[in-house]
């Protein structure tokens, strides 16, 4: 593999993580319903290790041209989870409203992820590089899910309200 290639492929992976903590930290900040808030700091706080991560990647890569073994084991904060999973904070979230139209903006970005992350999983012919992107190809898959999960609660919302169901 053409080291210019892994390296512009880490690079690449690093903006994406940081345009998303950056875009995660900014709806942190102008959300006033503080579960919302939180909700989208610990997904800001996902991108710096993910940033990190990729970096300590990078580096070592840089120094030996070659993928070292995925060295630490992450997963995305149960804590998150729960408070999808809890429909109080759904009732607190306008469907149409800002935290909604930024948790639709979130699932664009975490799909882009996953794609650029798998692709380079299914590319890639060295076994290290092929792991270390299927695990953040993984990694982002269940912030998927998590956003996915609120907006589909979300969906629901605005269609009961608006009486867009069937029967």
């Amino acid at each position: 593999m053409e080291t210019k290639t892994a390296l512009d492929i880490l690079k690449t992976a690093i903006l994406l993580e940081k345009r998303g903590k950056a875009f995660y930290e900014t709806v942190a900040a102008k959300t006033d319903d503080p579960d919302v808030k939180k909700i989208f700091s610990i997904m800001a706080e996902e991108e710096q290790l993910h940033i990190e991560f990729l970096s300590e990647h990078y580096l070592q890569y840089q120094k030996k041209g070659k993928f070292d073994k995925v060295s630490i084991a992450a997963k995305a904060d149960e804590s998150v989870a729960n408070m999808v999973l809890d429909k109080t904070i759904t009732k607190r979230i306008s469907a149409a409203g800002f935290e909604a139209a930024a948790i639709s903006a979130a699932i664009d970005m975490e799909n882009k992820a996953i794609e650029v992350y798998s692709t380079r999983a299914k590319e890639s012919t060295d076994p290290e590089e092929k792991e270390l992107y299927q695990f953040l190809a993984d990694w982002e898959k269940s912030h998927h899910k998590i956003l996915n999960d609120l907006n589909e609660e979300l969906k629901e919302k605005i269609w009961y309200d608006n009486q867009f169901w069937p029967f």
